[in-house]
């Protein structure tokens, strides 16, 4: 399923609703992230300035891939960002 998120609240939410979906305590699903429960907690809670590096990491422990659409006018940019 895809879902268009404008904040970090929206994904927080859904965090929250696949970790439960898993059967995960927020303990468990930032061992797995490598993330303390206070991060977890704050993520889900939508905390605007949570690390990015480490939403990544959690987003991808419970198994939620993320894409970003780039307009066409600029599909000259590779995967690491660099304008070819």
């Amino acid at each position: 399923m895809k879902v268009q998120v404008q904040d970090v609240k929206t994904i927080g939410n859904i965090v929250k609703q696949v970790r439960k979906a898993q059967g995960l305590d927020q303990t468990t699903a930032g061992a797995f992230a490598n993330c303390g429960i206070t991060f977890v907690s704050q993520f889900e809670n939508g905390k605007p300035t949570v690390q990015l590096e480490k939403a990544l990491a959690m987003l991808d422990a419970l198994g939620i891939d993320v894409y970003l659409d780039i307009p066409p006018e600029l599909n000259g940019i590779d995967e690491k960002g660099a304008v070819s």
